[in-house]
């Protein structure tokens, strides 16, 4: 199919990306991809191209603003569903080396067959809750970058997501723009768990107020957190 990309061009202008005639077919592809296995599993509630691009491509992308991808950093995106924002990092940003996590294991699968089929090279799947994941040394305080764009409170997302990044990394989510509150009553488990906040960045794209909420890691999380499977989500910190 062709598709009008004039709107996808426009907006990845306004964010400083240059992609290749081959990235942005690496985009079409994911869409095509994702739309057709969206017929029968749940992935994504809006299917309308340019309603994607906006929604979770340039959203996913927006991360530029806050952080410099241009480089070799190692990123897990925690709760990716449908992989977002991992895959589209990868796709404009391939000297990232991604990890891509997920506690549904059919999510999985497709990003799989999304990864195979657009020839993307250091990205990866890997299945498991964060509370299990975050106990194995092979993940733990091992990445540079945590990502999130779960819908989830940011005093569990942190639990869940600061445990894995290195000393001196960064865990960066992914807000509304009326995350101030929220942000608030989180600084307590931010600071149990060796963050900081680093910045919160506000911006617009469409008529959607965006966050980004930068937690610096200053310190090792305690051995005890995260806490047992459910316990995040049920008492936050």
């Amino acid at each position: 199919m062709n598709y009008d990309t004039s709107v996808f061009k426009k907006n990845l202008h306004e964010l400083n990306i240059d992609l290749s005639d081959n990235q942005v077919n690496q985009f079409l592809t994911y869409y095509e991809m994702l739309i057709d296995k969206n017929k029968v599993m749940n992935l994504t509630a809006i299917t309308d191209f340019d309603e994607v691009v906006e929604k979770h491509f340039i959203d996913s992308l927006a991360l530029i603003k806050i952080i410099n991808l241009d480089q070799q950093l190692s990123i897990l995106d925690l709760g990716t569903g449908a992989g977002f924002p991992g895959i589209p990092l990868k796709i404009a940003f391939p000297k990232l080396k991604v990890i891509l996590a997920d506690s549904l294991n059919k999510r999985l699968v497709f990003l799989d067959e999304v990864i195979s089929s657009l020839g993307l090279k250091n990205i990866s799947t890997v299945h498991g809750r964060a509370e299990d994941l975050a106990r194995m040394n092979l993940y733990r305080e091992n990445f540079d970058l945590c990502v999130s764009r779960a819908v989830a409170n940011l005093s569990t997302l942190s639990e869940y997501c600061i445990p894995f990044v290195k000393v001196g990394g960064q865990f960066i989510s992914y807000k509304s723009a009326e995350c101030n509150k929220e942000v608030d009553n989180a600084r307590h488990a931010i600071s149990l768990l060796g963050g900081k906040v680093k910045e919160i960045q506000k911006f617009e794209i469409g008529d959607s107020g965006r966050a980004f909420v930068s937690i610096l890691k200053e310190k090792s999380s305690p051995k005890k957190y995260p806490r047992k499977a459910g316990v995040p989500s049920k008492m936050p910190l």
